[in-house]
């Protein structure tokens, strides 16, 4: 992780905090738990229970550092500042996909909260960079695998 600022909406830093919560006072009591437990079978060189826990533990201690410090760099998005003239980290945007005439609607937000199934969309993924910062009206090519897909964004709103 770089040393930039990492930009979240405030839903978004509350799930992290939440997140590093869960971790931090139920996840490492559930796995001090597993290893107790696994070394009271002996024999730690051929134990799998050990080391499957010992790695759940290796990997939940990594995810709580990475959490702390991307709170600490964190600069939270203010909905109440948002100009809806131009989509920025935080708007909600409608667009028309101009080759199925369908309507979709994402929330643009950082990468940390991005989630396609929220339809939550990273400023940095390529849609989300196409649309930073555009207006209502404006068309946006995104460079997909299946070739350029066109919309036309049809309007800005906060939640």
């Amino acid at each position: 992780m770089s040393n930039e600022e990492v930009i979240v909406t405030a839903e978004g830093y509350a799930k992290l905090e939440e997140e590093l919560r869960y971790l931090k006072e139920e996840k490492r009591k559930e796995l001090a738990e597993r290893l107790k437990v696994a070394i009271s079978y002996g024999d730690l060189k051929e134990n799998s229970e050990y080391h499957s826990a010992k790695d759940d533990q290796a990997f939940m201690e990594t995810r709580i550092l990475i959490l702390e410090k991307m709170l600490r760099k964190a600069r939270v998005v203010d909905a109440d500042q948002m100009d809806l003239n131009k989509v920025g980290v935080g708007s909600i945007v409608v667009l028309n996909d101009l080759e199925f005439k369908e309507k979709v609607e994402y929330r643009i937000v950082g990468p940390a909260e991005a989630d396609v199934m929220d339809n939550k969309i990273s400023y940095e993924s390529p849609l989300g960079k196409e649309l930073m910062g555009k207006e209502v009206g404006s068309i946006v090519h995104v460079d997909a695998p299946m070739g350029i897909i066109k919309y036309e964004l049809l309007e800005i709103k906060a939640e």
